[in-house]
This record gives C-alpha cells, sequence and structure tokens, in this order.
C-alpha cells in the first residue's frame, strides 16, 4: 500500500533561533516543522504580530510547512490544566487559548496537547474533579480553535509520564465530553510501546481516526537509532487508513541533531518503501 506521509521534525531538537532551525529542517529535506513554543519565546504573548509573520515567511521561502504545536505548557512557568486553583487554571486556559493564535498565525493548523506535569491530577485530588475542570477549560480552547481553523489534539502517555490521559480510549472519552468538532487525539509510537495492544494493535484500532502522529523509539531515540523497525508501524499505520503527518519527536540529542533528525528522516523514508 502507498504511503505517502508527509515528514515533519520537532524544533526541539535543535538549540537555535527558530528561523536558523527552520533552514536547517529544509535543508535536511523534511516537509514540515513542528514548533515548541518555548523555541521562540517564553511566553508567545511577547511574540508581536511582525515577528509571527517574519517566521511563516521564513518557513515558506523555505519550502517548509509549520505543521503545528506541541510541549504547549511547559513554559511560562505555573501553568496546570487540572489543578483546583482556579487562577491558575485561568491563567492556563487563556495560555492554551494565546496559542491557539499563535499557531494560526504561523499557518500551523494542530496543537498537541501532551505537557504531562501540567496536567497530572495532583496527590490527594479526586480524578473525576479534576477531569471535569479539563473538559471545562478545554471547551474554551476549543471555541479558539474553531474561530482559528486549528485542531486541539489530546495525547494519551503512558502511566509512567503522567496519571492523566494514559490511553487513546480514555482521549476519547475526553474529547466526547468536551463536545467540539475540532477536538481529537494524537498518536505517538513511545506512549503505544507501553499500551495494552502495543504499537501495532493500538494504530489498527486508532490510526483512521487520529489528528497526528509522533515517531520517536520507546525509549525517547529518534528512529533509526534503536532497535525498533518503523516499516511494519507505518505499514499499520497506512492500512489503518491515517492521512495526516508522520512527526519525528526524540527525546535524546546524541551524538548531535544533525545526526539524530537525518537518521530519523532516512529511517522513514526507506520505511515508507517497504
Amino acid at each position: 500500500m502507498p504511503m505517502p506521509f508527509k515528514l515533519a521534525l520537532c524544533s526541539e531538537v535543535y538549540r537555535l533561533p527558530i528561523e536558523e532551525t527552520i533552514r536547517r529542517v529544509a535543508r535536511l529535506g523534511f516537509d514540515g516543522i513542528e514548533i515548541a513554543p518555548f523555541n521562540v519565546a517564553e511566553s508567545v504573548d511577547e511574540v508581536p504580530a511582525a515577528r509571527r509573520r517574519e517566521i511563516r515567511e521564513v518557513a515558506q521561502g523555505e519550502g517548509i510547512e509549520v505543521v503545528g504545536l506541541h510541549w504547549l505548557l511547559v513554559s511560562p512557568k505555573g501553568l496546570h490544566l487540572t489543578t483546583p486553583d482556579d487562577a491558575v487554571r485561568a491563567r492556563t486556559v487563556r495560555y492554551l487559548e494565546s496559542l491557539v493564535r499563535f499557531c494560526a498565525d504561523l499557518g500551523g493548523r494542530l496543537l498537541v496537547l501532551g505537557s504531562p506535569k501540567q496536567r497530572n491530577v495532583a496527590a490527594g485530588e479526586s480524578h473525576a474533579a479534576a477531569r471535569a475542570r479539563a473538559v471545562e477549560g478545554l471547551r474554551a480552547v476549543a471555541d479558539v480553535c474553531a474561530e482559528r481553523g486549528v485542531d486541539l489534539l489530546l495525547e494519551p502517555l503512558n502511566p509512567a509520564e503522567t496519571n492523566f490521559l494514559q490511553t487513546v480510549e480514555e482521549a476519547q472519552a475526553l474529547a466526547g465530553d468536551i463536545g467540539r468538532e475540532r477536538v481529537g487525539y494524537i498518536l505517538d509510537t513511545k506512549a503505544m510501546s507501553g499500551m495494552p495492544r502495543g504499537i501495532i494493535g493500538t494504530i489498527r484500532e486508532h490510526g483512521k481516526g487520529a489528528g497526528h502522529f509522533h515517531a520517536n523509539e520507546p525509549g525517547g531515540l529518534g528512529p533509526g537509532m534503536g532497535e525498533v523497525a518503523f516499516g511494519p508501524i507505518l505499514s499499520a499505520l497506512a492500512s489503518s487508513g491515517y492521512q495526516g503527518w508522520v512527526s519525528t519527536e526524540p527525546f535524546h540529542y546524541e551524538p548531535d541533531p544533525d545526526t539524530v533528525a537525518r537518521t530519523a528522516l532516512e529511517t522513514l523514508r526507506e520505511a515508507m518503501d517497504v
């Protein structure tokens, strides 16, 4: 089966000004870039309209698509989605709304809501109450998504990373309770390796409905830097009916970012030829 996936790289692989990162991603041969907002500024509220246009124009000039944003709540400090602290939660929701606008201004079309530490249910807190707070806040964010043409994608992560949204089914149920059209979920290879059906089984079950896909190794390495065979993974993804991006999200950058990025691109291209 043909696997015409477009391939992107997550920006935090490089610790460079975002324009230079975009140029490197383009030179390597990726189709797009997925931006971590903290690679641009501590807070996107500090990024004026002119600067946003500059970034978008650099990407367009390099022939690179801005896929969207991820690692949404790493900065500014103190954000949290499920906290019972009303002021913190309100500030978090407002910042997520700002991220939607920032994403659209750059030409991006999706936000990946991972940020496990900023969504964890605190010790002693009711999971049901925390979930209800998340539903309320994310409804407001989803309304801004609808205005700006951006998808909000919930990212299931394994129990070692978070105690909130650990399976695709939980993400689907939360999206259903939020009740907005532009809310969906993402699949991540690393996270799926710890799910009951495993990587391939989870893709077969949920690949078609996924709004985005992250490629990485269970231990956090990039594609091609470990033992995972990505041919069967991408084949299962194609067979499932998935039609979105495949975005490389490594957590380790040794021996150097260029090698990690280049190896991932070559590995995924070879996998699509299987």
